[in-house]
Parts: C-alpha cells; structure tokens; sequence
C-alpha cells in the first residue's frame, strides 16, 4: 500500500482496503496488533545518546588534558603513587560529569514526550482520545476546527473543512477539502482535495478520515526525515552563564600562573608547581555548572509536568519567575468548566433546572412543580435545538454510549468530549429525555454552520421526514437581531422592538446572577433549500428562549489568585461572556477591582491602542471580547513594561498567545494551533496550575542562584588560599591531589543536592524580579566574594597557626588546612540554602538530599586523614581533639553563632523552622 494514491480510490474503497468499520472504528484489539506492525506514528529520531560519547567527552577539557600529562610526567619521574591517585581522582570526576549529564540529557529526552499531541479515533464504537503515536493505518480520525492533523488521511466526510497546508506545500491560505471528490489524474499534494495530512492544521469546520499513513510513511516522514518535533533550546540563563564560564576560566588560569611562578621563585619544584597550578585550575573552574544548570531546569520541569504543567520551551521556566500578569479565561481555567443550566426561560416562563454537573439526572421547576415536557410546544422546541445544534457527547467514565445505556446505579463519572457549553446543553436534553442520539434518529443532520468567534453563533441544519429545520444557538443579543418572531404557548408570533426589550432584560438579569446565558431560535425551512447560504438560513428566525448556566469558580483557583496578589501577580480575567458575569465570579474570587475595572469588546473596539495602553493598569476583567482583543491587550501590558502571561485554547487564540512573554495553551481544551504557539500546556486547564507553575519557576531559579554562590564562593576560597600563600612566600598549604580531593568531595554532590532543594517559604511573598536582572544581582556578587575570603582567611590563620606552634611540621599543618577548607565548605553550603534565612529558621534536615551528600563527603574527608592505605597518598596525619577544636571552630563558627541567635530569638522569628 505504500505507492497508493488514495485520493483516486472513494472513501468506501479505502475503508474496505483497511477492513475498518466507519460506525464503530477499529477494535482496540486489532488497533495494538497494527501498531506493532506498522510501529508508533512518529517521526523516527535520527540522534540517539551515546552514553560512551558522553563519558569519553569528559576528557576532552583542555585542562584535563594538561593534568593527565602532568600525572603522566610525575610517574615518569618516580612519583607513581601521586600519579596514580590523581588520575582516579580525575577519573572519578570523570564519573560524576558523566551522571551529571547523562541525567540532563536523558531529561530532556524525557520532556520531548510530555507535549505529545492527541488525536481523538473511532475504536470499539466509542470516540476517545489517544496519544498521536498510537494511531495506526485504518483508524477513523475527527477532526475539529483548531486541530493539527495526527496522520495522513483520506476524508470521508465533512463540514466546511479547510486546513492550512503551508508546512508541506507553501500554499500560504487554507485549503477547502471536499471528502466526496476522486480525481483520476496525477496530482500534486495542494490539489488533493479529498486527503488530509500530518503536521497541517484545521482552521475551519469539521471531518472524518480514514488513516491511510502513519509516521516514517507519511508525505511529513518522506520529506522532513530530520524532523524534531520539539527543540530543547539553551535558556538566556544558559547562555549568560556560559559567558561568566569564559570570564572566569581566564581569571583562574591568570591567577594560577602567578601562583605558579611565585612558588618556583621561592625555590619550589618546577613540576610540582606546575601539578599544583593545572590542579588548582581544574578545581577553580565550575565545569560542572553547565550540567548542574541543565539538570535543576530539567528536573524542575519534570516537577511541572507532576503539577500538570508542561513547559514546551525550556527559556519559559526562567521567564515564569518574572512574570508580572497572569491573563486568563475565565472558562475552564478560573472555573470548573463544569457548565450547569440551572434557569430557562421560555414562552414568557422562568423554569429552574435541578441536578449537578453534566450528571443526566434533573427536573424542570415551574412554581415549585415538576413541568412535563409536551411534543410542539416551545420546551420540546428549545430541548431539541439543544441537542441537535451541538457537537459535543456526554460520556461515562471517559467512553461515549449511547443514551439507552446510559443510567445506570453504580458511581459513575459523568463527563464531555467537546465544549463544557455544549455539554449543559445535552445534559439539560438528557435530563429530561432527549437524548442527542435518539432525536438525531427522528431528525437527521445534514449541514452545518460551524460557530466562530465572529458571528458567536451555530446553526444545524435537519430533515425530518421531506421538511428542513435550523436551529441556532449563539449570544442572545446576536440571536435577537436575527429573529422577527417568538414562540409562545406553542404558537408562533412576531418579536416586538418591545419584546426584544424584555427578552435582553431577563438576559440581564440571569447574567447578573453570573450564569453565562445562550439563546436558541429556529426556522422551518421547507423542502428545499441552498445550504451554504448561511446568511439567509440565518435570517428571520423563530426565537425559543434563553437558558443560563453557571460554571462555579474553582476552590484551588480562589486561593490561587490570592498567592498572585501577594507575590506581586495581577490576575485578569479574559472572557467572552457576559460583563455582568465576569465581574460576579472576579467579585467572588477575590480580583481587586477598581469602579472602572472593566472593559468589553465593545469598549476595545472604539479605543486606540494607546488610550488602551494607558487603561490597562487598572483594568483586570475583559469581557465580550474575540481572540484578536486579546493580542492588543498582550501588546499593551508588553509596552507598559509587564512580563505577560497568556492562556488560550482556540486556533484564534494562537497570536495573542506566541505574542505573550509565557504563552500557555489549554491541554484538555486547546487545540493543536494553539499548543503548538504556546511554551507551556495546562494539562487541567487550571489557573491555579499555573501560579503553582510561577512558584515552581522562581524555586529552580532559587536553585540555580544557590549553587552558583555554593560553587563560586568554594572555589574562590581555593584560589584566594594558594594565591595569598604565595603573595606571602608562604610553603604550599594544599598539594595538587589535596586540591583535587577537595573539589571532588565539595563540588560534586553537594552541589547537585542544591540544585533540588525544595522551595523558600516566602518565595510567594516576594515580587517578580526582572527579566535583564543579574544572576549577582541582590548582593550574590558580594556574599561569594565576602565567603571566599573568609573561608581563605580561615584556612590560611589554621595552617598558619599549626605550622607555628609545631615548629614548622609540613605534613601536619597541611592535614590541617586540608581539613579546613574542606568542612568550611560542608557548613557553608547549609547557609546557601536561603539568602534570606539562616539554616535554623528554614531547618537543617529541609533537604534530606543535601544532608546525605554532606554526610558522604565528611567521611569520605575522614578516611583520607585517619585510614593509614590513604595517609601516605594524600600525604596527610592523624588530628587530635584540639587540631579539630580549631578547625570546627574556623570552619563552623558562624554556624554556631547563628543557632544561638535563633534559640534565643523570639518565637515570632521561627515562623519557618521546618
């Protein structure tokens, strides 16, 4: 089948050819044999990790190359024991930078998979969605206005389709798609109308296809063999850091020489201060600070995805902790996107609706009585419209059945696949009888005005019998201008500019009570009939009611929005629903509303860009607006200096989203378009997902400063020791290995257990810091410049100190400085925990990782001074209580000084102590 050309082939010959079953799909069963025999629908990956290329690359640093030579040379000159460790030393270095980066790329394979797009198929006579990779060749395929089409298709029917193909053919507008044409000529892709591809997007209607290629055999996987689906690209952090790693590779590899030269002026051996300068270097420079960035933003990712928010693009993580506004819908994201119709109002009538949810169980209240529904009167109209103009099905437990299977006594969790909107409005039907599946039997679909966010109206046509009817659903206002009659008592009568009246007033009063309200109409229209004039189906329509329903703000979404206002975050709400609806739910979420803090689509339109720059500080609910409002409010919180964060779900949402500095798609409720602008997915469509996302962005951030302070304070206190030893004509302190030892203990794991640390407690509490903001802003240039000196001061005053009072005894004073920087090292990372807190307020055992990985290297440190195999190697002796009196007390005095502070401190102060 793989030179076939489907589009010459009807859509029945192509279902034969795939022996698949257009009402009930493929069986799962069959669906799992074909995917292990076609394989995944994916574009094969033509790069694969080398782990040995990882770990041999270890060794290709230049200045690891010099101390192999140099340990090379020292066992040349019979120095075989120095040699030898140093080169497991380096070796074993070697190891914890292989982990180290092994773990960042393995994650980032790792998030390549998170954004996977889904694809909504036919299988077992049920529509559910499945990941893109598991559709295989003769599966039936929905396709809905907004998606990116999961494999190659042959259409076989539709409504209004037309689907942007510029990724394969350069054809820059959509292209209509007629399911029922075969062409029996040769043609070029763009000329197949009746075919559908991977990769392009429907920008308007709706269709079925059959799958006819999936993966390496799709036009995408014949053209685009090097396709990557989602690039990991180097974050603005990334690439500063990478400049800061040049600055100080030279600056080391500067003051390393002077050490150098010094100590062979003062009479040292050449070749062991040269051993010493290449060792210094090696442990001064922060090569694993790349790995240990990309793993934090790695694994802080992978923590996002656990709270259901999928960063596409790794320079988001960083830009969330900046963020300014959050700009959300209401629908879905600050609320439950669970709609209930609770009011109907029809034939002059207020009926309340009981039930909960998209649960089918209610009844219908008329002055406290239950009222029964009678064939051609208004109700029986209205129910109709409200399952016939409709795409959306109710489903049980995530599988659509149908209506005579539905009830049944055990739990069940009653849901949607398609619009929460839509999904009241067959929840209203089926609670009182009319079941979509079972009204479609009596009056069958045979076109379709699909609903858009200009015209905010859809209309289904239906046959029963030889008569056509529409049915319209849409805005009430809209829908009133397009209706000249009313139904009442179950007759038809004119609409009166007084009626219109008094229809927008019972608009205005549901809205008030903050339900989103819908208006239904409908118009006989014969025999016959020209479908695809919209226009004039869509005029003089019989009107039927409104119905209002709620969707109830999400408890998480009330808090959340309280956490933004204390960290310096502006909710606004972005809805097209009615004004008054939106500022009821602000109201009763806790927005901070000014008297003015409003404005429509309406409003938007009769402003200039500037006067909206100029409004938009205080504005915090935009309501009646259309996707192309929200790219003018993104440009104008953008000029007035915000970093914005956007959500949107619908194709037309796309450039408001891609505009904003975060964009954020709906992962239940997006479309593909929008996913694919977007650098984060909500998988719960949750706002409250995304302030957790904030917090989760600024604690990576928080990591990453921590580290870096860890890091450059250590590693200046090892360059400043042996510099100023030098300057001072003092003997060497530290010998190579021990230099080599002491980054290897201190730089290794300790480090990586900071970059998990667990966020600050009042990191919610602090307001966004600047995009441009220095990674040393806020004194951290200082505090690693100030630690470095202190821990050099420290170390050089012991070995000072000891090399006095034992008459010049080498091997003991150097045991001691050894011990030294080592453990100053092991107390000060507990302090890089915080910038604000010291180690008692925030808890010493907070990071069970950190508390580990000191441990290790404590004894690893221990073994090398009392375990006689080691002594001679690292040329170290046994301390006594006193030489650790003094050491402890350089290397953790501060320590000490702190936990007094804070014991005897107020309780008020130890408010964060975990």
């Amino acid at each position: 089948m793989k030179d076939q050309l489907w589009y010459q082939l009807n859509a029945s010959q192509v279902v034969d050819i795939f022996d698949t079953d257009l009402e009930k799909g493929l069986p799962s069963k069959e669906a799992k044999q074909r995917l292990a025999i076609y394989g995944a629908n994916r574009i094969e990956k033509q790069t694969v990790i080398s782990p040995v290329k990882i770990f041999m690359a270890q060794f290709t640093d230049f200045m690891v190359l010099v101390l192999i030579a140099a340990t090379l040379i020292s066992g040349m000159l019979g120095e075989y024991d120095d040699a030898i460790t140093i080169l497991i030393i380096v070796v074993i270095n070697a190891v914890l930078g292989f982990f180290q980066e092994y773990k960042a790329e393995k994650s980032m394979e790792a998030l390549k998979k998170l954004a996977a797009p889904e694809a909504l198929v036919l299988r077992s006579g049920g529509q559910i969605k499945i990941p893109a990779q598991d559709v295989v060749p003769g599966d039936i395929l929905y396709l809905n206005t907004g998606d990116k089409i999961a494999a190659d298709l042959r259409l076989i029917d539709g409504v209004n389709l037309e689907v942007e193909e510029s990724l394969l053919t350069g054809e820059s507008t959509p292209v209509e798609k007629d399911a029922h044409k075969v062409y029996n000529n040769n043609l070029s892709l763009g000329d197949r109308g009746n075919m559908a591809y991977l990769g392009t997007a429907v920008t308007k209607g709706r269709a079925r296809g059959v799958v006819v290629a999936t993966g390496m055999q799709t036009e995408m996987g014949h053209i685009a063999k090097l396709m990557e689906t989602v690039a990991i690209e180097e974050t603005p952090l990334q690439k500063r850091l990478a400049q800061l790693g040049v600055w100080l590779v030279f600056s080391c590899l500067l003051i390393c020489a002077v050490v150098v030269l010094l100590g062979i002026m003062r009479g040292e051996p050449t070749y062991q201060m040269f051993l010493a300068g290449v060792s210094l270097a090696v442990a001064a420079i922060p090569e694993g600070l790349p790995a240990i960035v990309t793993v934090a933003l790695a694994i802080g990712v992978q923590k996002m995805a656990k709270r259901n928010s999928i960063v596409r693009k790794l320079p988001a993580v960083e830009t969330l902790g900046c963020a300014t506004v959050i700009c959300a819908d209401k629908t879905g994201t600050l609320t439950q996107n669970e709609m209930t119709i609770k009011e109907v109002f029809a034939g002059g009538k207020s009926f309340f609706v009981t039930g909960e949810g998209y649960e089918p169980r209610g009844e219908l209240i008329v002055e406290g009585e239950k009222k029964n529904i009678i064939k051609g009167t208004v109700l029986d109209y209205l129910l109709k419209a409200a399952v016939l103009c409709n795409n959306s099905s109710l489903t049980r437990n995530g599988i659509n059945l149908i209506g005579l299977f539905r009830r049944s006594s055990k739990q069940i969790d009653w849901g949607i696949n398609g619009d929460p909107t839509e999904g009241a409005l067959l929840s209203l039907g089926a609670k009182l009888g009319y079941w979509r599946e079972v009204v479609e039997k009596e009056e069958v679909r045979v076109s379709e005005f699909p609903f858009d966010s200009e015209r905010k109206r859809m209309t289904v046509i239906t046959k029963r019998g030889n008569e056509l009817l529409a049915y319209t659903k849409g805005a009430p206002d809209l829908i009133l201008k397009i209706c000249n009659s009313v139904m009442i008592d179950g007759k038809v009568i004119n609409l009166t500019e007084e009626e219109k009246r008094n229809l927008l007033s019972q608009n205005e009063q549901l809205a008030n009570k903050a339900l989103r309200v819908l208006a239904l109409a409908f118009k006989p229209l014969g025999e016959s009939v020209n479908l695809k004039q919209d226009e004039q189906i869509e005029k003089d329509l019989v009107f039927l009611g409104l119905v209002g329903m709620i969707d109830p703000p999400r408890k998480e979404a009330i808090k959340a929005v309280k956490v933004c206002q204390k960290a310096g975050i502006r909710p606004i709400m972005i809805t097209g629903d009615h004004q008054a609806t939106a500022l009821a739910i602000a109201k009763e979420m806790g927005f901070h509303l000014s008297q003015t803090g409003s404005l429509t689509g309406t409003d938007l339109d009769q402003i200039s860009d500037k006067e909206l720059q100029n409004q938009v500080e205080r504005i915090s609910v935009y309501a009646r607006v259309s996707p192309k409002h929200k790219l003018r409010i993104v440009k104008a919180l953008k000029n007035q200096g915000h970093i914005v964060a956007m959500t949107g779900d619908g194709i037309n949402d796309a450039p408001a989203v891609k505009e904003a500095d975060i964009g954020i798609a709906m992962g239940k409720g997006g479309t593909d378009v929008t996913k694919e602008a977007s650098a984060m997915i909500l998988a719960d469509d949750n706002f409250a997902t995304i302030v957790a996302a904030v917090e989760e962005g600024r604690a990576i951030y928080d990591n990453i400063r921590k580290f870096i302070r860890y890091l450059l304070s250590c590693n200046t206190g090892e360059v400043l020791t042996m510099f100023f030893a030098a300057l001072l004509g003092m003997p060497m302190p530290l010998l190579a290995i021990q230099i080599l030892w002491v980054n290897l203990v201190t730089d290794g794991f300790p480090a990586l257990a900071l970059g998990v640390d667990s966020a600050s407690p009042d990191l919610m509490n602090r307001k966004p810091r600047g995009p441009k903001e220095s990674i040393f802003s806020q004194g951290l240039g200082e505090k690693i410049l100030t630690r470095g000196l202190i821990i050099s001061f420290g170390t050089l005053f012991a070995y000072s100190i000891i090399y006095y009072l034992s008459g010049g005894d080498l091997l003991l004073s150097r045991t001691v400085a050894f011990a030294t920087l080592v453990f100053s090292q092991l107390f000060y990372v507990f302090d890089c925990r915080s910038e604000y807190f010291n180690p008692f307020e925030i808890g010493y055992f907070g990071n069970k990782y950190l508390v580990v990985a000191v441990t290790l290297s404590a004894i690893m440190q221990l073994s090398v001074i009392y375990l006689p195999y080691f002594q001679p190697i690292f040329k170290t002796v046994p301390l006594n209580l006193l030489h650790w009196l003094l050491i402890l007390g350089i290397a953790g005095g501060r320590t000490v000084f702190l936990g007094l502070k804070y014991f005897f401190s107020t309780p008020q102060k130890k408010v964060f102590s975990r």
